[in-house]
Formats: structure tokens, sequence, C-alpha cells
């Protein structure tokens, strides 16, 4: 256990950094650096900006910005409520292989029983002294594997901004948490409803069912995100 607040306003000092030249590096306001640096955290708006605000501030003053949400997590969180770290989903290929390999199946599993059906109705009728057995042909259907398209999709612009995502309301389970950056891939979140909190909204490219949208503005914004769009929260 450690003081966050100390910590942070030491290596403030100890870099030569005032509250007016970290906000514009963070794009954090002063008021709320300050808050930090005093552990006045009820004076943030919800425990979501707190701990996105300690990450991208203690990261900033070349600090381990995770072990600072860690350790608020442990003193000022409670245990159902503790941020879930993401992983992200490798899952999505597999099942797509698994449905076209058990639709593949299914189709040689009718082709087989018409082919017996056949043959036997054949029998019976008593083809079988004069005719060659016909065979049975069955055109099998085409299956397109549609698949419903994720709600909202996250593209880092340029730079890095941190991204988390609620299912249905700010207190609702956590969809995504964590730190979107330019080159990598997509992020893809699903749900009806998504409340969703952007560090540096000019940072980010947003796409609601595969239509992209803008969010304005370089301050941190909270947004509500439907299939018809997004809303100011």
């Amino acid at each position: 256990m450690f003081e966050i607040g100390n910590s942070l306003r030491e290596a403030r000092v100890r870099r030569g950094v005032d509250f007016a030249q970290a906000e514009v590096a963070t794009k954090i306001r002063g008021k709320y650096l300050r808050a930090l640096e005093e552990e006045q955290f009820e004076l943030l708006p919800a425990d979501t900006y707190v701990k996105g605000f300690l990450r991208t501030y203690a990261d900033y003053l070349g600090l381990d910005g995770q072990l600072y949400v860690d350790e608020f997590n442990s003193r000022f969180v409670a245990g159902e409520e503790r941020e879930l770290r993401p992983r992200r989903s490798q899952t999505g290929p597999r099942r797509g292989r698994r449905g076209e390999t058990n639709v593949v199946l299914v189709v040689l599993a009718v082709v087989v029983v018409l082919t017996v059906v056949v043959i036997s109705a054949w029998k019976w009728s008593g083809g079988g002294s004069h005719k060659t057995p016909p065979r049975a042909v069955v055109t099998p259907r085409t299956h397109s594997s549609h698949r419903t398209l994720p709600l909202l999709t996250v593209v880092a612009k340029r730079g890095s901004t941190h991204v988390t995502a609620r299912r249905g309301s700010p207190s609702g389970d956590i969809a995504y948490d964590g730190t979107v950056q330019k080159g990598d891939a997509p992020v893809a979140i699903r749900g009806t409803k998504l409340w969703v909190q952007i560090d540096s909204p000019e940072n980010l490219r947003v796409i609601v069912r595969g239509h992209t949208q803008i969010v304005p503005g370089s301050k941190p914004r909270v947004i509500v995100v439907t299939p018809r769009g997004w809303r100011p929260a």
C-alpha cells in the first residue's frame, strides 16, 4: 500500500511540472489533477473518471498507471465493482469456422439420407432388374454466415486514448476498459446500449453498426451509444 496523492505530487515536483503544464499535456483539468494529488476523489464525477485520470496522469509522470488504478481499487472501490482488465476475445474466427464446418456436415448428411431413400424406393418399385439405380442429385443450399455487426467499434486515428464502455448504464457491467493506440486492431464492443467514456475524442474514430460517426471535442466525454447512433450522456 502506498499514498497515491503524495507519490503523484512528488513525481510532478521532481519533474519540475506545474498544474498548467500537466493540464495541457494530459488534457485533464487542473482542478482534477489537484484532487488526485490530495486524494479528494469525491470531486470527480465517477469512479471511472478517477481510474482513467489516475492512469493517464501517472503515465505522464513516468509512473506505472495501472499500479495506481489497482491501488485505488483496493482502497476505495467495493469488491463487486472493481475493474476487470479487458481480454481481447480470440474466439470469433474460431466460432465462424466451426459454424461453417457444421453446415457442411449437415449438407453431407442430407445427401446421404436422400440417396438411401431414393435407392430404397427404386428397389421397392421393381426397377432393379431393368434399370441402373438413379442417382440422387442434391444441390446444397448456400448458407451465408451473416453476423450482426458490433454495436460499437473504436479505432485510434492518432496517439492513444483510454476508453471505458459499460452496458446499459454508468453502473452496468464493463464491456471494455483499456487504452486504444494508433496501429492497434479495431476494438469491437457488443451490446444493445453502451455508456462510453472517451478521454481524448479527437484521437478516436467511432463506428456505430458499421457507420463512422464523429465525436467532437478534445476533452473527456461521456456518450450513450444505441443502434441509432450516439448522444451525450
